[in-house]
C-alpha cells in the first residue's frame, strides 16, 4: 500500500519547480544579481498562477538557493554560492558587503586580474577585513568570493571560502537580501545651496537646519539613498566636506550619458584612493552617486561608506574647497547645470594659473639639502625658476643620474601622477629603463603651475642638465600644456601618452557604453594592421554606436600617433609595453602629500633601495648563467652579451620562431623577402622579412627590434632558415649588454650616432662615475687608499705622457 498523499495547499507546487529570479539591495532597490529557486514552500506565490521565471517578487518574500530553515521559517537570507551571476563587480561587492554585514564581519576589496590580451579586469577578489596580516589586527582570515567576467559580460563566482579564523561580530540589524519591487524613496532631507559664489559653502535645509561648513567640532551629515541636490555641484561640495571631516579625499569619477540625446544621467564621486592606476591608491570602494531626476534635482541613488585603507585622523579644515568645484565660477555665478557636469569630464584644474603650493619652507629645507649633496657629490644638478623675483618650480638630479640618461635617456617617462588632485605640492619624475629593464631616475622636480611655460622651462632644463640630451620617445600625459611643451622642447621625439592614463580617460568618456562596443574598440586599437584597417574599423565604430559627434573621440583620432600602437611601430620605447607603464620610481615611499618633515629622508630611501636593487642585477648578470633552451648558436652569444632580464626576452623569441613558417616570396639581386607565418595560423599571425645577403641586414614588419631592440620571432626563423649562425652586431643593443654602463663610447664613436658634444658628456659622466666607486673602495682602509693612491698616480703619469 503507497503512502496517502497530503492535498496541496495553494501555494504549494507538486514538486520542486526551477525559477530563476532577480536579487534586490533592500536599501537602494538595485539589482544584485540573479538566483534559482528549487523549493516554494516558503513562497507566498502560487507558481502556477503565473510565469515566474524573471519575476519580481512582492516585498518580504525571503529567498536563498536553499531555502533555509525548512519551511521559510526563522531568519533566512542569501548565501554566495559558485555560479552565483552579477551584471557587474561593483553588483557582486554589493551582494558580498551585505552578506558580511548580516554574517558579522567586515568587506575589503582585494586582488583584481587583469586581461593579458587587453588588460582589462578579468576576475576580482572581495576578502574579509581581517584577511593578511599587513596590520596587526589582521588575522590572515581566509574568506573571500571571487568573481570572474563571463563572454557574456556577466560576473560569476568562481571561488569560494566560507569560513573565518576569527570571531564574528554579533549581526545588527536584519540585512537580509530580499525579492521586491524597489519601493519608493522615502522622503529624505534636501540640501538647498544659494547660488551666492565665493560665500558659504552649503547651507542644508532639514529639520535641524544643519550648517555643513569645515568646522572640525560639528557633527558630520553622512550621505544616505534619496538625499537630493538642486545641481550636480552641490552634491559635490557637500561629499568634500563629508570627506573632510570623515578623514579621505575624494576624486570626481565615471559620468553615465543618455543613449537618446547624450545628456549626463548620473555620477560618481568617490575616495581619492579607488582604483589601481597609480601605486598610492588601493581600489577603495567608496563612493556616492547621484542620478538626474526628470525635474531636474540630483538625487543620491548608491554609497558606499567602508573605505579600506586607514583614514586621516584630522584633515585641515582651513583649506579652501573653492578648487574642488566642477567648474570655476563665472561672472558672479555658476554655469548652466549641464554644462557643469560636461566641463568635469576632464579633471578640473586651472591650466594656467594654478596656485603655487611650494610654501618657502620647502625651497629652504631642499636648497639646504641641495647644498649638501653638492659638497660630495660634484656632478649634483639644481635650478630653480624664477618669475617676477620670485621663486616657483624645482629641478634637481645627481650625479648618478645625469650619467645613467647618458647612457639609458632615449626613452624617457615624464611622470606626472603625482600632481594629481588637489595636493599640497605637485611632484614629477623623469625616469629611463636600464639594462635589467628597472626604472632608472633621471630628474626630479616639484612643479608650481600646470602652463605650458612651466613644463617648457622645466624640459629645457632637464637637457641643459643632461648635456643636451634629446630623447628618442617620452612617454607623458596627454595634456595640451605638457604635448605643446615637448613640441617646443623636443621637437624630433616621439610624444606617447601615458597609458594609466588614457585608461582613465577611456573609462571616463566611454565607461557607460555596451561591452559588446569595448570589445570592438579594443579590435580596433590593438589588432589594427594597416592604417587602411584602422580607419575603416574607428569609422563603423562612430556610426553603429551614434559616436561620430562624441568630441573625445575626435580629439582622439587627431592624436591618434600618439597612442595608437600602429602608429607607434618603429619607435624605440625600451619594451615599455603600450598598454602598461613601469612602476613608479619612488612606489609608495612619496606622494604629493608628503609631509615637508618626512620628504627628504623617503627620497633618499627610495633612491637607496632602488639602486641596491640595480647593483643586485649587476651582481647577478656577471656571475649567474641562465640555461640554454636550443642548440641554436645565436642563443649561446646573446647569453654571453644581454643582461639576464634582457636574454629572457631573447630567449622567449627563439622559443616561439619554432612555431612559425617561411617562404621566399619575391628576389631580385642580393635583396628578398619573405613571408613568415605561424604554422596554420590565421592571416593576423604573419609577417614580411626584408633579408640583404650582402650586408646580413634584416627587417621585419613587426618592427620589435626598432621599438624594443630585440630582433623578432620572424626574423630569428629566417636566421635559422639561412644558416646565419651569428647575430649582426647591429642588433645587439649596447644598452642591453651588461656592460651597458661601461665602455660604450668606442662603439658611439664608430658608429657616429653621437655628436661631439653628447661623445664628450658620456665620457665625462662614465669616467666620474668610475672614479665615485673607485674613491669609495680607496677610503675603505688606509691599506685600500695606499693602493689606490698608487693607482691613481701611476694613472696619471700615463696619460702626461700620452699628451
Amino acid at each position: 500500500m503507497g503512502r496517502k498523499r497530503r492535498r496541496k495547499g495553494p501555494t504549494e507546487a507538486a514538486d520542486p519547480v526551477n525559477v530563476f529570479g532577480r536579487v534586490l539591495s533592500p536599501d537602494t532597490g538595485r539589482e544584485l544579481g540573479s538566483v534559482q529557486f528549487a523549493d516554494f514552500r516558503s513562497l507566498d506565490i502560487d507558481p502556477t498562477s503565473a510565469e515566474m521565471s524573471g519575476k519580481v517578487y512582492p516585498v518580504g518574500v525571503v529567498c536563498t538557493r536553499n531555502i533555509m530553515n525548512g519551511e521559510g521559517g526563522g531568519d533566512a537570507g542569501l548565501e554566495p554560492f559558485v555560479g552565483m551571476e552579477f551584471d557587474s563587480a561593483d553588483d557582486a561587492r554589493d551582494f558580498y558587503n551585505l552578506y558580511a554585514a548580516r554574517v558579522g564581519f567586515k568587506m575589503r576589496i582585494g586582488q583584481l586580474y587583469r586581461s593579458r590580451v587587453d588588460g582589462s579586469v578579468s576576475n576580482r577578489r572581495f576578502v574579509c577585513s581581517k584577511e593578511g596580516f599587513q596590520i596587526n589586527s589582521r588575522t590572515g582570515c581566509p574568506a573571500f568570493i571571487r568573481v570572474k567576467k563571463c563572454d557574456s559580460g556577466k560576473w560569476v563566482i568562481d571561488q569560494f571560502a566560507k569560513d573565518h579564523n576569527h570571531e564574528l561580530e554579533p549581526s545588527g540589524e536584519d540585512q537580509s537580501v530580499i525579492l521586491e519591487a524597489k519601493t519608493p524613496l522615502r522622503n529624505n532631507p534636501i540640501v538647498d545651496v544659494p547660488h551666492r559664489p565665493r560665500t558659504k559653502l552649503l547651507d542644508v535645509v532639514n529639520p535641524k537646519r544643519a550648517k555643513i561648513v569645515p568646522d572640525v567640532g560639528q557633527d558630520k551629515i553622512e550621505p544616505c539613498i534619496g538625499l537630493e541636490f538642486n545641481t550636480a555641484n552641490e552634491a559635490y561640495q557637500f561629499y568634500n566636506v563629508f570627506a573632510m571631516k570623515t578623514g579621505f579625499r575624494v576624486r570626481i569619477g565615471q559620468l553615465f550619458r543618455s543613449k537618446l540625446d547624450g545628456s549626463i544621467t548620473s555620477r560618481r564621486f568617490v575616495c581619492s584612493k579607488e582604483g589601481f592606476q597609480h601605486p598610492s591608491r588601493v581600489g577603495c570602494g567608496a563612493f556616492m552617486r547621484i542620478k538626474r531626476q526628470d525635474n531636474g534635482t540630483w538625487v543620491v541613488d548608491r554609497h558606499q561608506m567602508h573605505h579600506n585603507h586607514e583614514l586621516e585622523l584630522q584633515m585641515e579644515s582651513s583649506r579652501s574647497l573653492s578648487s574642488k568645484k566642477l567648474v570655476e565660477e563665472i561672472n558672479g555665478g555658476l554655469l548652466d547645470k549641464d554644462e557643469t557636469v560636461v566641463a568635469s569630464a576632464v579633471r578640473p584644474r586651472k591650466a594656467q594659473h594654478r596656485a603655487n603650493n611650494i610654501e618657502s619652507d620647502w625651497y629652504n629645507v631642499l636648497l639646504n639639502y641641495f647644498q649638501g649633496k653638492q659638497a660630495e657629490d660634484t656632478g649634483f644638478f639644481y635650478a630653480l625658476e624664477i618669475q617676477m623675483g620670485r621663486s616657483r618650480s624645482i629641478f634637481w638630479a645627481d650625479g648618478r643620474s645625469r650619467f645613467s640618461c647618458s647612457q639609458f635617456g632615449d626613452a624617457v617617462v615624464f611622470d606626472t601622477s603625482y600632481r594629481s588632485g588637489d595636493y599640497s605640492v605637485p611632484f614629477a619624475t623623469f625616469t629611463g629603463i636600464n639594462h635589467h629593464k628597472q626604472p632608472v631616475l633621471l630628474g626630479c622636480a616639484l612643479i608650481a603651475d600646470e602652463s605650458k611655460e612651466t613644463f617648457a622651462w622645466l624640459f629645457e632644463t632637464w637637457a641643459r642638465a643632461m648635456s643636451g640630451c634629446r630623447p628618442k620617445s617620452i612617454i607623458a600625459d596627454q595634456d595640451k600644456a605638457i604635448r605643446e611643451a615637448i613640441a617646443q622642447v623636443f621637437p624630433g621625439t616621439h610624444h606617447r601618452f601615458s597609458a594609466w592614463q588614457m585608461k582613465a580617460k577611456e573609462n571616463e568618456n566611454l565607461g557607460s557604453l555596451s561591452g559588446n562596443f569595448k570589445y570592438e574598440y579594443d579590435r580596433c586599437i590593438y589588432q589594427s594592421q594597416t592604417t587602411g584597417e584602422f580607419d575603416s574599423a574607428w569609422n563603423t565604430l562612430l556610426h553603429k554606436y551614434n559616436l561620430v559627434g562624441n568630441e573625445w573621440l575626435k580629439l582622439m583620432y587627431e592624436y591618434r600617433e600618439n597612442w595608437v600602437p600602429l602608429y607607434l611601430r618603429g619607435t624605440f620605447f625600451a619594451g615599455i609595453p603600450v598598454n602598461g607603464s613601469p612602476d613608479a620610481f619612488f612606489g609608495a615611499f612619496l606622494s604629493a602629500q608628503t609631509p615637508l618633515r618626512e620628504f627628504v629622508p623617503r627620497y633618499e630611501r627610495a633612491l637607496e633601495q632602488r639602486r641596491e636593487e640595480e647593483r643586485k642585477e649587476d651582481f647577478n648578470s656577471f656571475n649567474l648563467q641562465a640555461f640554454l633552451q636550443t642548440s641554436e648558436p645565436v642563443e649561446e652569444q646573446c647569453r654571453r652579451l644581454y643582461t639576464l632580464a634582457i636574454f629572457k626576452v631573447f630567449q622567449k623569441e627563439i622559443l616561439q620562431s619554432y612555431g612559425f613558417l617561411g617562404s621566399k616570396i619575391y628576389e631580385e639581386g642580393p635583396i628578398s623577402r619573405y613571408l613568415v607565418r605561424r604554422g596554420g595560423a590565421t592571416e593576423i599571425e604573419k609577417h614580411i622579412v626584408t633579408f640583404n645577403a650582402s650586408d646580413l641586414e634584416a627587417s621585419c614588419g613587426c618592427q620589435m627590434f626598432e621599438s624594443e631592440g630585440v630582433l623578432c620571432r620572424h626574423v630569428l626563423r629566417l636566421f635559422q632558415m639561412l644558416d646565419v649562425r651569428e647575430i649582426p652586431s647591429r642588433y645587439i643593443l649596447h644598452r642591453w649588454t651588461r656592460n651597458a654602463e661601461y665602455g660604450g663610447i668606442a662603439r658611439d664613436i664608430e658608429s657616429g650616432i653621437s655628436s661631439q658634444e653628447q661623445l664628450k658628456a658620456m665620457m665625462k659622466w662614465s669616467l666620474q662615475e668610475m672614479a665615485s666607486r673607485f674613491v669609495e673602495s680607496g677610503i675603505s682602509s688606509y691599506e685600500n687608499y695606499k693602493l689606490a693612491y698608487e693607482i691613481m698616480r701611476d694613472g696619471g703619469r700615463k696619460l702626461c705622457w700620452q699628451r
